[in-house]
């Protein structure tokens, strides 16, 4: 099971926060428990994929994410029997120099992480591959377009994704949607602005739409 189908199965969209992944899990989990369904086959099949995938998702979300979501404990408080040490500590507080913010470290995803993001982009590129081969192209954008969601930087993917717009454009061609077919040549040259072969490709195309009108 890749990340795209645990947000599927849980009713998200990818990249979804955890406050999001937590709540659809809880929902789901209630209504598929085996306790609730004690002579359904299929709710207890439904009930053990969703917890995978609620587990898998979890290694995924970053832990600064997870701990903001956890309800700050009233025994942190400051206890109401000490006002003169209260009034002191704000007084230092006033009277101290502003503090500095630390320097910000570079983000680095955990290697777990890491090797979950590359799994699903290679099991997605195998699948993007099928889509356009069998000529769904409008599958193929949707997938291409939720990976470039999950790695904005990878610039790879973005390549993937103005490829599958530009073949899209091709079939519209074929089918005479010029004005459709113009729109994803348009979004093919801004995803991928910097590829010389993809822009000569996609230059001849618009020369065709030129021919047909």
């Amino acid at each position: 099971m890749d990340l795209l189908d645990c947000y599927r199965l849980l009713g998200l969209r990818s990249g979804a926060s955890f406050t999001d992944i937590k709540s659809s899990y809880r929902r789901l989990a209630q209504q598929y428990h085996p306790d609730i369904n004690p002579d359904d086959e299929r709710a207890k099949e439904k009930f053990i994929a969703l917890t995978e995938a609620y587990k898998l998702l979890l290694e995924v979300i970053p832990p600064a994410e997870k701990n903001s979501s956890e309800p700050v404990s009233p025994a942190m408080g400051t206890p109401q029997n000490q006002p003169t040490r209260v009034k002191e500590t704000r007084r230092q507080k006033s009277q101290s120099p502003p503090k500095q913010p630390p320097p910000q470290k570079p983000k680095v995803k955990p290697p777990h992480v890491a090797e979950i993001e590359r799994r699903l982009k290679w099991k997605s590129y195998e699948q993007l591959q099928q889509f356009l081969k069998q000529r769904r192209f409008p599958q193929a954008v949707a997938l291409a377009e939720a990976l470039v969601e999950r790695l904005e930087q990878d610039a790879e993917v973005r390549q993937w994704l103005a490829i599958s717009y530009q073949l899209w454009a091709r079939a519209l061609i074929a089918e005479k949607q010029l004005l459709k077919a113009r729109i994803y040549l348009k979004k093919a040259l801004k995803t991928d602005p910097n590829n010389k072969s993809l822009i000569n490709e996609v230059q001849r195309d618009f020369k065709k739409l030129e021919q047909v009108f």
